[in-house]
């Protein structure tokens, strides 16, 4: 693969001077530049293609609609028989329903009974609303104040013969199943799942479902990257969690590269400079890594490269640092290598409810709940203490405030920068 990551950040460097440290921006570009998509896919039909990446463009080999159709129940007439001004009366010929269309020509003076969807007949080209007509036996009067081509829906107005309606990368979502069906698609070609390792280092964790000794905690962040990915529809191998051993973690990356084939690597913890932090050491060994540190709160270290043919991704051990990081840096990255073309998060600005302090120099990303203020307008508020050790600020949020790096707090009233976790997490 080669390194992906030509750019490194000594690790001596002091994690309080913001000038030594790579600007969100920069770390997210270098990543996504550094990733090509997957080449592996696979046909599937399209019921099974739903949250799949697509593998190829979609173009449309018939017209949708294939015809000019009604958009609503009413009466097919020539434009040429609409009043200027005050009414006129039609004789009532035919009938065209969806699937029944009227054969035939309607000459001038003439009107057709037709139903939504239905095929314009020959002859005509506007259809008059129901409502707006009186009828008596085989006569109507329509009114004026109609257009021509008023109510038709026209052959190819959504999809033409020819167009490129899906383009590789697209998640296909039920628009675009539906999209499919409507073309008469019964299979398409999509990306395979991307498959993803998984493990926590340390070795004062433990696993739930077992007893704490003194000095001990349970292992949450491997759940949450659990959550996260599984959400992401990526293949999961979760290895647990491997002690803070050198061998037993260079054991543990040939094992995955070698034999399981995998796409990526995700480990949390162990990408500091402490004594017992050996994920940095075995890369440089057996692989590629750039050790970064990055200009954002929370989660400022984190270690990029790869090992022969996956990515690794070293996120850090706090738990809000850790989801924050893989928000940020990995879900990106994942898209894209499984095919996406769209990897950027959404975001918008909206009021501030109270007041959050922050000093200037790193972009930090607040933990915040989205409602409405009793005028009915949208604010964000923070949804508690915002330390990255503290989950359940994270649990009580519906969204991530985006402080940059030179804003030295915000008052309340103040608009601020919001990610929400729908279509995020």
């Amino acid at each position: 693969m080669g390194n992906p990551m030509n750019t490194t950040i000594a690790g001596k460097q002091s994690c309080d001077n913001a000038s030594n440290l790579l600007t969100v921006n920069e770390a997210k570009e270098k990543i996504l530049d550094a990733i090509k998509p997957i080449e592996r896919h696979e046909q599937v039909d399209i019921r099974s293609s739903l949250n799949r990446v697509l593998g190829e463009d979609i173009q449309s080999s018939i017209n949708i609609p294939p015809y000019d159709n009604s958009a609503m129940d009413g009466y097919a007439v020539a434009s040429s028989d609409l009043p200027d001004s005050g009414s006129c009366k039609l004789q009532l010929v035919g009938e065209s329903f969806a699937g029944r269309p009227f054969e035939g020509e309607v000459k001038q003076g003439k009107c057709i009974r037709i139903m939504t969807g239905a095929m314009i007949p020959k002859g005509t080209n506007t259809v008059i609303m129901q409502e707006h007509v009186e009828r008596e036996g085989k006569t109507i009067t329509i009114p004026s104040g109609y257009k021509p081509g008023q109510n038709k829906r026209c052959a190819g107005e959504d999809m033409h013969i020819g167009q490129t309606v899906l383009t590789t990368g697209t998640v296909i979502g039920a628009a675009e199943l539906g999209i499919l069906a409507s073309l008469g698609i019964a299979e398409i070609k999509v990306f395979r799942p991307i498959k993803v390792a998984f493990f926590s280092t340390g070795d004062e964790l433990k696993d739930a479902g077992e007893s704490l000794e003194e000095g001990q905690i349970y292992d949450s962040n491997r759940y949450t990257l659990y959550g996260m990915l599984h959400q992401m529809g990526v293949e999961l191998l979760d290895l647990g969690i491997i002690n803070d051993n050198r061998e037993d973690i260079r054991k543990t990356f040939l094992s995955l590269t070698e034999t399981e084939s995998v796409d990526a690597i995700i480990t949390t913890g162990g990408v500091s400079v402490g004594e017992a932090d050996f994920i940095k050491d075995v890369l440089e060994e057996i692989g590629e890594i750039n050790f970064w540190r990055v200009a954002i709160k929370p989660g400022k270290p984190l270690a990029i490269g790869s090992i022969n043919n996956a990515f690794f991704f070293g996120l850090p051990g706090n738990p809000v640092s850790s989801m924050v990081t893989f928000y940020q840096f990995v879900q990106p990255a994942l898209r894209r290598l499984a095919g996406e073309s769209k990897t950027d998060n959404i975001s918008f600005k909206v009021r501030c409810a109270n007041e959050l302090r922050k000093k200037p120099g790193r972009l930090e990303y607040q933990r915040g709940i989205l409602q409405y203020d009793q005028d009915g307008n949208m604010v964000v508020s923070s949804s508690g203490a915002q330390g990255s050790h503290i989950l359940t600020s994270m649990s009580n949020a519906n969204c991530l405030i985006i402080l940059p790096a030179e804003c030295d707090g915000v008052k309340a009233g103040e608009y601020v920068e919001v990610q929400p976790f729908h279509g995020l997490i």
